[in-house]
């Protein structure tokens, strides 16, 4: 059976019930699963040799706590990852996560500096960018300061991993405004989502911690993943896929 694309109610669902008190899993946890895997993901396809430099991009929410995680991996990894966190999220557990990237000595940039001065800066001394920003429960239009950041991400050059749905794009719909990243490599979380079925670059499936009552009950069809990986990567898209559910 073919693997299930989630729209944006049927994946705020599942997290919610892998937060429940049946499903056990706290908020930590899924992120430091999460986290991982997208370093992972990265450190598959660009490795360190060749992209010592990510300059990991967080937004405000869950999407950027996924971020932090990552990035501390990836310092762990023999990376040198960079921080760019314009607007920290106000809950603990952000700012424990960032924390836990200051003491792996990880910088992170002046939100200060005018013009985007420092994401400038920062984006001409990186080998790869780490998308973090907006996830699935985006909604548009995208605002400041992402507004401006987006297009000079865009701009770079660099390759960009995406975690779970590249920022600026409709979970449903893919990037129908026209102001979205288009990244080379998309690390899908728990199960891919509808808005990146026409995705033609690598894409990764990064969701190792989804029990099997719960794949089961929402009928996922996740591939097995190899060994002890945290990955595990999904079929190039050649055509437009005909063989995906729909809710």
């Amino acid at each position: 059976m073919a693997l299930r694309y989630l729209n944006s109610k049927l994946a705020q669902q599942i997290d919610e019930e892998l937060m429940s008190a049946a499903g056990a899993f706290s908020l930590d946890q899924l992120m430091e699963l999460a986290g991982l895997a997208c370093a992972q993901a990265l450190a598959t396809v660009y490795n360190r040799e060749k992209y010592p430099r990510v300059l990991v991009c967080c937004g405000p929410g869950n999407q950027g706590g996924d971020g932090l995680v990552a990035a501390r991996h990836l310092g762990m990894f023999g990376y040198k990852p960079t921080l760019w966190y314009p607007k920290p999220g106000s809950k603990e557990i952000y700012k424990r996560l960032q924390q836990q990237c200051t003491n792996m000595q990880i910088p992170t940039l002046d939100n200060n500096a005018p013009d985007n001065r420092s994401l400038r800066s920062a984006l001409a001394s990186s080998d790869v960018v780490l998308d973090a920003i907006f996830g699935f429960s985006f909604k548009p239009p995208v605002r400041a300061p992402f507004d401006a950041a987006l297009p000079l991400l865009t701009q770079s050059g660099l390759p960009i991993v995406s975690v779970d749905i590249p920022s600026g794009w409709n979970v449903e719909q893919g990037d129908v405004d026209g102001v979205g990243l288009h990244p080379d490599v998309l690390v899908s979380l728990t199960a891919p989502k509808e808005g990146v079925k026409s995705f033609i670059g690598r894409h990764f499936l990064g969701g190792r911690f989804v029990p099997k009552t719960l794949e089961e009950k929402f009928e996922l069809n996740l591939p097995d993943y190899p060994g002890f990986a945290q990955i595990v990567e999904l079929p190039r898209v050649t055509t437009e896929p005909s063989e995906t559910q729909k809710l």
